[in-house]
């Protein structure tokens, strides 16, 4: 089952730098400007033809999510690869996501506070990945019950990808989802 991504607000977080050195590290190469708002490239693939994909040179622009969206298509196409794949690999940064995992790693916490980083295995495009963040007062009791008791958590933030670590920025609304007995 090929699954197609469509949510704008995901498809906004590809930034036309990150695309672009994806393309370039891929084989294509930048043929011309379109107007003044994006530019071509192109890719030879044996057996498949050529393929062509118009790269949007701002995030501002109208229609940069349904550009984004099309390049990731032909991508999926010429790569035979899964689109959230894809994705998964442009992505730097998504604002205000919100997080479902377990934690799995609890730092000693800061000798002049009740604060700390822990590190949860939660789902990020399709995939189990290890995310860190910060935690204060509250929050970082209920991540160590969480950790001690094996209980899914929820946590909301801004998450970078910073080379190839996640981390999960301004990190608000900790939830420990204890079942209903």
């Amino acid at each position: 089952m090929k699954v197609t991504v469509r949510d704008a607000s995901i498809l906004k977080c590809v930034e036309p730098q990150q695309l672009k050195n994806y393309l370039l590290s891929s084989g294509w190469h930048e043929d011309r400007p379109f107007l003044d708002n994006a530019t071509i490239w192109l890719k030879n693939v044996p057996l498949g033809g050529e393929f062509e994909i118009l790269l949007p040179l701002r995030q501002s622009l109208g229609d940069y999510a349904a550009r984004i969206s099309d390049a990731i298509k032909i991508l999926e196409e010429v790569e035979n690869r899964s689109q959230i794949e894809i994705l998964s690999e442009l992505i730097e940064n998504v604002p205000d996501i919100t997080i479902s995992g377990i934690v799995t790693q609890i730092k000693t916490p800061d000798v002049d506070k009740l604060s700390g980083e822990i590190t949860l295995q939660g789902v990020v495009f399709d995939r189990l990945r290890k995310i860190k963040t910060e935690l204060n007062e509250h929050d970082y009791i209920w991540a160590i019950k969480a950790y001690q008791e094996r209980l899914p958590v929820k946590i909301t933030g801004d998450l970078i990808k910073n080379n190839n670590t996640f981390i999960l920025k301004h990190s608000r609304n900790f939830k420990c989802c204890i079942e209903a007995e």
